[in-house]
This record gives C-alpha cells, sequence and structure tokens, in this order.
C-alpha cells in the first residue's frame, strides 16, 4: 500500500534544502508519494532576511557549512540580499506539478537558489527553470502574472496553518510528523508507520 509523505518547506530554508537527500534515501525501495507543501517562513510584506547580517552568517558558518558537509552536499548562502520571497516559486510548483514535474521543480528550485545563487522571486529565473524541466516558461510567466495558480497556494498555506505547521521542514504522513532535519532512519520509520 502507497504511502505518502507530505513535506513542508521553504525554498529559501538550507534545512529544507539538505533534508531532500535524507529523504531520497527513507524513500528508496518503498512505495511512497513525496509531495511537496507550502510554507513561507517570511510571506510577502514581511520583510526577508539579508546575507550579510549576523544572524544568517552566524547559522550558516555554526550550523549550515557544517551539517551540509558532513552530507557532501554543496551549498553556498546565496548573496541575493535581500533574500527573495517564495510565494511565485510556490505558485511555479504548482504548474510544474500539473506536468508531473512537481519533485523535480523542488529540486531545481532549491539547487538554484543555494547552489547557483539565482533569485528564484523573479519571473525570469522561474521561466527559465521551467524550460530546463521541459517545460514552457512563456506558460509559466503568463500563469505566474495572472495569479492564476494564487488561490490553489493559499490554500496551501491554509492547510499548513490548520495542520500547525511552525517550522520547516515539516515531514508528515497522516497525523505522524516529524518537525526539522531528520536521518533517513527517522523518515522510514514515519513512512513504514
Amino acid at each position: 500500500m502507497s504511502a505518502t509523505i507530505e513535506v513542508f518547506t521553504d525554498y529559501v530554508c538550507p534545512f529544507c534544502y539538505l533534508a531532500e537527500q535524507p529523504l531520497a534515501d527513507a524513500a528508496e525501495g518503498r512505495d511512497v508519494d513525496v509531495v511537496w507543501q507550502p510554507f513561507e517562513l517570511r510571506p510577502e510584506p514581511t520583510p526577508t532576511l539579508q546575507p550579510e547580517g549576523a544572524y544568517l552568517q552566524s547559522t550558516w558558518r555554526e550550523v549550515v557549512y557544517p551539517a551540509a558537509e558532513r552530507m557532501g552536499v554543496p551549498i553556498v548562502l546565496p548573496d541575493i540580499s535581500p533574500q527573495p520571497y517564495s510565494r511565485l516559486a510556490f505558485e511555479g510548483y504548482q504548474f510544474a506539478s500539473e506536468h508531473g514535474l512537481g519533485q523535480r521543480w523542488t529540486e531545481r528550485m532549491f539547487r538554484a537558489f543555494f547552489v547557483a545563487q539565482r533569485d528564484i522571486g523573479k519571473l525570469d529565473v522561474l521561466a527559465d527553470v521551467a524550460a530546463g524541466l521541459g517545460l514552457d516558461g512563456d506558460a509559466l510567466r503568463s500563469a505566474l502574472e495572472s495569479g492564476h495558480y494564487a488561490e490553489r497556494h493559499q490554500r496551501a498555506l491554509k492547510r499548513a496553518d490548520e495542520l500547525n505547521i511552525t517550522a520547516v521542514p515539516t515531514f508528515l504522513v497522516g497525523d505522524r510528523r516529524v518537525e526539522g532535519m531528520a536521518l533517513a532512519e527517522q523518515l522510514a520509520h514515519l513512512i513504514d508507520g
């Protein structure tokens, strides 16, 4: 019987990016569907963080870089200042999901931001990522400009609120959850029930 694991994430959270590999390891060999759900840490108009600020500098130096090094995951603190809002990238996820590419979209968003240091809050970047996945970048741009996925995104955010999601990443299978960075073994246990 297939299990569905929902992963509440924000594309600008390095811990969410680092959670990809343990999740992939846990899902390997299991009949599991991964569904990425949005949780904007700083929704508009809340100011986003600045990479040159003391909070990000110390968190990356003391926690993010050491964890990434242990895991063998390439990552850099993007120098985009202030950090982008992630709403449009999540609306782009809805577009990609309709074409069966939600998982790949999420992978590309994380790499675009944390490896290539691209501003994932900009339509040009999102259209380029879509085209790189074989999607119609112009169609994505039109959908995002028109707000075609805005209501669906807001429903997903409301659901996260109703589920009392307060941190990312949060992994949810039914009513069981794991919050924060998790080992593959913890996620496998969550999936297996």
